[in-house]
């Protein structure tokens, strides 16, 4: 029988364990088929996602191969299956090894189990109370650690720690950044920073879930509830077109924490550092806690009822005076699905089609595509398999950091991962290439390729690359990317944050496009937000509603660049969201009526709007976020909204019946869910199209470059505490080229006055050759960058005081 399974499972063993006989992958680890099989085996160190170091030694069993027992018990996490082999997990030998390491283990751990957050939820606590003894026969002084100060997210308390590493080979293995490591020896072993300087990992937080006793606890967290005090409830992470998987801890309503919730196919068992702290700013003194109307100048609060026909009013006068197309909508690109859906109906009921969430896209030439939305051809889990990658014009790492982990997993693997950008970043990927050129130079290094790509496979090339490249041949590192991506397996070509926010990003979306077709590869948008796939299927784009029907609307830029008369925002901070904060605030102060619907009381919005009506965020609400791949996920609120704050779909939802609009009688998210989905049914991702023609941008003077700050990406992070007193947070600063640095006169350390938009400020000044010459790196959604100019785009920079 054995002999017969063998021949036809050729890639199988066959093993008993506690007598139970099972069949094993060759190679497997000896506790992950324990555990498959729902055999418990104690352990400090394994972790399925971390090599296997076999230092904590609590995983010992009793082993007999071909009728002859081990010498001693082998460690199940680094003992690999074999045929015949015999497992015994709770034998007296077995037994006697684990409770001996136990009790090693507790020699010096402090019994301060009372107040430590871990209590409850410990690893330790949970095995000692199966292994442990009841008195200890250990009677000297125990050791004392010195904590160390890992920064403002991670609590440490270092004479807890029992030396398992998994923080370690976590930073070290899957963040990349090896930021901690053990020191000295015995029992003299410590965690510590190598070089004293903290964590500074987008994934951090993650080494406090893995942790197996109270040694790194969250320092938000801290000593504000107790594991058992709390009910779990599943979320989604509004930041990124990820869609994280999480679960939102709440004692009595009020969000304690959040943590990660395992979806192999999405986020694995992470989650960011942005994901799992944000929630801090649900509680933020910056909310919008009551709905307020401006009266004579003044503000005044309202009721609600006062509030709404206000808004009402005011619509109706705008659209009853100057027409429908007065009106223009704009929408945050991590609103759900159902506020943009709603949005958009009511917008396009009182006769406009202008409605926007794409708020920091640059170049609208390519327009909408009236089937599909903006996202990747690649299912998120599939993106660790490719063989060759390129990003153009993206910082996945803080963009969209467990995407970012998929790749490196790819390049570790020997996947090809290679970069087009207009500076050069930090990576934590190995990459093949990276192809650093000017951001005005950036549409002709793509074109570079796509005709490197025609020669590789020696066909002809699109007639229209002439209008960018002439009769130039492809440069060394062009040649570089070709070759990679016209090779076998699974390619892709992903545009980041930096190419939406692109003068020229239509130029770079259809050149990509071009070469996916060309190379067979997949085409992909790491798109801003958490649901722009939503806001495209719900119809919050200028060009077509939800059922796919084209409608002719104003984008963002059209809207701002040629003012409104009215406008309704929905979850926007205008000084922060917007490709240009500068051209925003001046739209809207030239607006007659503002109608904002904000969680937060943002600077900008009290001095132009109206009318403020205060929405609900993270935990208050339900709905539903589309990620990238096109996967819908809802889910559920929390608790109740802070102050008189209401969910934003039925805010939407009541000022359509006080307008007196047909069609508007949800009485629930899952209704307006449910609709949506029908018209959307089969929807797919939408490659370019639209040919665009070569711009011939202006190249005098310097051009800023910019994109957002992986903490000031959306108001709820920017107002996120602990995550704004991390380095990731500082002020915004200037970064330019040495060579631009000696022709200015200035050196790292020096102040600049910087002149855009309008805007004239001081702002510090680093050095660096990350930055081409003729560039200047601002980054958005920090203190210091509100309202400033376009994120790309011509910017004066002198030395401070110059001209003055």
């Amino acid at each position: 029988m054995s002999a017969e399974v063998k021949t036809q499972n050729p890639e199988t063993v066959s093993l008993t364990i506690d007598g139970q006989s099972i069949e094993a992958p060759k190679g497997a680890s000896l506790i992950s088929v324990a555990d498959e099989h729902g055999i418990d085996i104690p352990r400090f160190c394994y972790h399925s996602k971390l090599s296997a170091p076999a230092n904590c030694r609590m995983c010992l069993v009793d082993i007999e191969m071909n009728g002859r027992p081990a010498p001693k018990p082998l460690p199940a996490c680094i003992t690999t299956v074999a045929d015949g082999m015999v497992v015994q997990t709770t034998s007296e030998r077995a037994l006697k090894a684990q409770r001996g390491v136990m009790e090693f283990l507790l020699i010096n751990h402090p019994l301060d189990c009372p107040i430590c957050d871990q209590g409850g939820e410990c690893e330790l606590q949970d095995l000692a109370l199966g292994y442990g003894r009841s008195v200890s026969r250990f009677s000297e002084r125990k050791r004392v650690v010195e904590d160390e100060d890992l920064g403002p997210l991670i609590a440490t308390e270092m004479t807890r720690c029992i030396h398992c590493t998994r923080c370690v080979r976590f930073l070290d293995e899957i963040a990349g950044t090896s930021e901690l490591g053990a020191m000295y020896r015995g029992e003299h072993t410590e965690i510590g920073t190598l070089v004293g300087t903290g964590v500074h990992s987008e994934l951090s937080g993650n080494i406090i879930d893995l942790c197996p006793v109270g040694a790194l606890t969250s320092q938000p967290y801290r000593y504000t509830a107790r594991a058992w005090e709390m009910l779990s409830h599943a979320s989604i992470a509004p930041h990124d077109c990820l869609g994280s998987n999480i679960d939102l801890h709440q004692v009595r309503g009020t969000v304690k924490r959040v943590v990660p919730r395992d979806n192999e196919s999405v986020n694995e068992c992470w989650i960011s550092d942005r994901d799992r702290f944000s929630y801090e700013g649900i509680y933020s003194e910056q909310r919008l806690t009551e709905p307020q109307i401006r009266e004579n100048g003044e503000w005044q609060s309202v009721d609600w009822q006062t509030a709404i026909e206000a808004a009402a009013n005011a619509l109706r006068d705008v659209v009853g005076r100057h027409g429908g197309e007065a009106l223009g909508s704009l929408v945050s690109p991590s609103s759900t699905l159902e506020e943009m859906y709603l949005l958009a109906q009511l917008t396009r009921a009182l006769g406009s089609h202008n409605i926007d969430c794409r708020l920091r896209r640059a170049d609208f030439r390519d327009g909408v595509e009236h089937a599909g939305f903006a996202g990747l051809e690649t299912a998120v889990a599939d993106l660790e398999t490719l063989d060759a990658a390129l990003i153009i014009g993206g910082y996945p790492r803080h963009e969209q950091p467990l995407i970012n982990h998929r790749l490196r997993k790819a390049a570790r693997a020997g996947g090809d991962v290679m970069a087009l950008n207009p500076r050069a970043f930090d990576w934590n990927i190995p990459l093949g290439v990276e192809h650093v050129v000017p951001s005005t130079e950036m549409p002709v290094a793509l074109a570079a390729v796509a005709r490197a790509v025609a020669r590789h496979k020696r066909i002809d090339e699109p007639e229209d690359l002439d209008q960018w490249l002439g009769a130039r041949a492809p440069d060394e590192q062009a040649e570089r990317i070709a070759s990679a991506l016209v090779g076998d397996g699974r390619r892709a070509l992903l545009l980041g944050g930096l190419a939406d926010s692109h003068p020229a990003g239509a130029e770079l979306r259809y050149l990509a496009g071009v070469i996916a077709r060309l190379t067979g590869a997949d085409y992909g948008e790491l798109t801003p937000g958490a649901n722009t796939a939503g806001g495209w299927l719900a119809g919050a784009v200028p060009n077509r509603r939800a059922d796919g029907q084209a409608t002719n609307g104003l984008d963002r830029a059209a809207m701002l660049s040629s003012p409104r008369s009215g406008y309704v925002l929905l979850n926007v901070e205008p000084e922060h969201d917007f490709f240009d904060g500068a051209e925003a605030i001046q739209a809207l102060a030239a607006s007659e009526t503002l109608v904002a619907m904000s969680a937060y009381d943002s600077p900008a919005l009290r001095a132009h709007a109206d009318v403020l009506l205060p929405v609900a965020t993270l935990g208050e609400t339900a709905g539903t976020l589309i990620n990238a791949e096109g996967r819908w996920q809802t889910f559920a609120g929390v608790g109740y909204p802070q102050g008189d704050a209401r969910p934003a779909w039925r805010l939407l939802r009541v000022l359509a019946n006080v307008l007196e609009l047909d069609g508007f009688e949800y009485q629930a998210p899952d209704e307006i869910h449910r609709e949506v989905q029908a018209l959307a049914a089969g929807s797919g991702v939408a490659r370019p199209s639209v040919a665009v023609t070569a711009s011939a941008p202006a190249v005098d003077g310097l051009t800023r470059i910019g994109y957002p700050a992986m903490f000031g990406v959306d108001a709820l992070t920017r107002h996120a505490e602990s995550l704004q007193q991390t380095d990731h947070a500082a002020a915004a600063s200037a970064v330019l080229n040495p060579a631009d640095a000696r022709r200015l006169g200035v050196a790292s350390a020096d102040t600049v006055a910087v002149q855009q938009g309008g805007d004239r400020r001081t702002l510090p000044l680093s050095v660096s050759d990350d930055i081409p010459v003729g560039s200047v790196w601002i980054p958005a959604g920090v203190e210091g960058s509100e309202g400033l100019g376009a994120l790309m785009g011509p910017i004066e920079v002198a030395a401070a005081g110059a001209g003055e």
